[in-house]
């Protein structure tokens, strides 16, 4: 019988279903503005969801490229995701105030204070990366890719 190496429990089963447990929960029908801090929490999992495949990419990409083109695409598109969650962020009223900041908010780094600056210095950090991994074209373009086959 050969020896098995033992796997790593995989934890993104568990994270998916809370998710869907937190969606079930906290989410009711009908109309219903997110919240700052809902908005917040989604940024986070999906900069945590895209610093993962930045990793299986990269580790994958010189052994099967086509599969590392997708995974770099799939990177790509949670980039813009998150991206959309931070100017979504932005774009909702400040608790208590109802004041909407303004869309260079961010820029100054800590632009409302703690607890919010987190969504920019998060957003601003993996920025970096970004830049690092991804042309401005892989970005801009309706396509991430796919050319392989």
């Amino acid at each position: 019988m050969p020896a098995t190496t033992p796997v790593a429990q995989d934890f993104v089963p568990y994270a998916t279903s809370a998710i869907d447990f937190h969606r079930a929960l906290n989410i009711p029908t009908g109309p219903l503005v997110a919240s700052r801090a809902e908005l917040n929490s989604l940024h986070e999992h999906l900069v945590a969801l895209h610093g993962l495949l930045d990793a299986h990419a990269q580790r994958t990409a010189p052994l099967l490229p086509i599969e590392g083109d997708h995974l770099k695409a799939t990177r790509t598109r949670l980039w813009q995701a998150a991206d959309h969650l931070h100017a979504a962020y932005h774009a909702s009223p400040r608790p208590g105030s109802g004041e909407v900041p303004g869309p260079d908010a961010c820029r100054n780094r800590l632009p409302e204070g703690a607890p919010e600056l987190s969504i920019c210095r998060r957003h601003q950090e993996t920025a970096q990366l970004v830049r690092r991994r991804t042309t401005p074209a892989d970005l801009h373009t309706p396509f991430t890719g796919l050319v392989r086959r």
